[in-house]
């Protein structure tokens, strides 16, 4: 029996052989693309020391990345035995090398997953590793990679010239200093690192430690805020900085697409009713929704794209989130519902093209039935690509061939990573790469595209299209 790691030039392709041939083809076109990532989580601080490292092999591909331990825990196996860190500073592992063999002992759980593809990839491209990763091979391929990471081609900063990044921005909160943003900029690399303004925490009443936050704003935005005029002000200054730094866009995440808007009476009731710790349910619901409109209002006036990732139930399970913390692999999806719930936003902002919102979702069944058609009449309105658990070989399939017929390539976004691994980029955006040149192949081979319309399409997919929706240049 074989263990070597294998990665097939056409992998993914269509078996058929002349489907694959122009699959290759056109995958060939674009494969050297720069990576262009205008949404994810990545840690700035990683780029904002020359000599910054990433730490063990177990600190840099494990510990950190919910979509490997969300399926280890999944198999009965405790997080504290992975490392990851407890709320309470309760006793975890701290012997990377036994967190690194249990991984590798359970890597088989990854086979035919969006994560095992990537994680070959990374383990292949990024680090040279020719043997499968098992209990037998662990340690072998731990000091590998311990090995190169102690090497300054492996610092952060040279990783992102070696993957030919050309734009990397990170997901920040509004109170964020963006200190290591300004550090990156004083040190003279020339790394373009883009901040992004998320301010959930502050926006949705529900937060746990919401009045801390706001507390927050006020110190960053220097504004005492204790009404909700004066809150909305802190907002927009927060944005101008935000903007001032590089930022292009902004980045708003809601359980619902619910948006409604609330008279200023309603508006400074709530939010006094939120400074008194008295929010009910309903008020953090229609505070969201009218905060998402405001937002879109505030994107005309300031330019900056607007993200909207609707549909995931955050930290489900309780006994991880208490144990844990928040974002630990338990976020599950709930059904969504668009046509209704976006049609104040649509209606009062949708038809003016001085607004980009990009909408993104968990729900399969909504893109033929609601997003297609929705983003494919408003001016203001583009697709975010096949998110999170449908960022996938088959997802991003899927979602081609739900979204096309309706809205057309061009009322999409191209692809983004959204992870927080770092060493995963590449490989995710291979995986794009891959699928779109097989999918705009197989329009070719049914004569619905030619060949001179399909390069064109793969080259806006891999690359035009995120830099465009983005303002990030042509």
């Amino acid at each position: 029996m074989s263990n070597t790691l294998n990665l097939p030039e056409n992998r993914f392709f269509d078996p058929t052989p002349t489907h694959r041939q122009m699959a290759m083809e056109l995958y060939q076109e674009i494969a050297a693309l720069p990576l262009v990532c205008p949404h994810g989580h990545v840690d700035p601080r990683l780029f904002a020391e020359e000599d910054a490292t990433f730490g063990t092999p177990a600190e840099l591909l494990l510990i950190p990345d919910h979509y490997i331990f969300r399926m280890l825990y999944s198999q009965g196996i405790p997080l504290e035995s992975l490392g990851v860190p407890r709320v309470d500073g309760g006793e975890v592992e701290t012997d990377h090398r036994k967190i690194w063999q249990l991984f590798a002992e359970h890597f088989y759980l990854f086979r035919g997953t969006p994560t095992g593809i990537w994680l070959a990839h990374e383990l292949h491209d990024v680090f040279d590793v020719r043997e499968k990763l098992t209990g037998e091979t662990a340690q072998a391929i731990y000091d590998q990679i311990e090995a190169q990471l102690a090497r300054p081609e492996f610092r952060p900063r040279a990783l992102f010239e070696r993957f030919n990044i050309e734009v990397l921005c990170t997901t920040d909160a509004a109170t964020d200093s963006l200190a290591d943003h300004q550090a990156i900029r004083n040190s003279g690399w020339k790394g373009n690192i883009r901040p992004t303004f998320r301010p959930d925490a502050v926006v949705n009443l529900d937060t746990p430690n919401w009045k801390d936050n706001i507390d927050a704003l006020s110190a960053a935005a220097g504004i005492d805020i204790d009404s909700y005029p004066r809150y909305i002000q802190a907002l927009e200054q927060r944005r101008a900085f935000f903007k001032q730094m590089g930022a292009v866009s902004t980045d708003h995440a809601a359980v619902s697409a619910y948006t409604a808007e609330l008279s200023t009476g309603e508006s400074e009731m709530i939010f006094q009713r939120a400074l008194r710790g008295e929010t009910t349910v309903d008020d953090a619901r229609r505070f969201t929704a009218h905060m998402i409109m405001e937002s879109a209002r505030m994107s005309i006036d300031d330019g900056l794209v607007m993200q909207f990732h609707a549909g995931s139930v955050r930290d489900y399970n309780t006994l991880i989130d208490q144990r844990f913390g928040a974002n630990k692999g338990a976020d599950i999806p709930e059904r969504g519902e668009f046509t209704h719930n976006l049609r104040p936003l649509l209606n009062k902002y949708g038809n003016d093209t001085r607004l980009t919102l990009i909408v993104f979702t968990l729900d399969e069944s909504t893109y033929a039935r609601e997003l297609a058609p929705l983003a494919g009449h408003f001016p203001a309105m583009r697709l975010g690509p096949a998110w999170w658990f449908h960022d996938s070989l088959n997802g991003m399939t899927r979602y081609r061939d739900q979204v096309m017929e309706t809205a057309g390539l061009y009322n999409t976004v191209g692809f983004n990573d959204d992870t927080r691994a770092f060493p995963s980029i590449p490989a995710r955006h291979d995986l794009a790469r891959r699928v779109d040149a097989n999918w705009v192949a197989g329009l070719v081979a049914r004569g619905i595209v030619d060949r001179e319309d399909a390069s064109e399409m793969v080259n806006d997919c891999a690359y035009r299209l995120a830099k465009r929706a983005y303002n990030l240049g042509e």
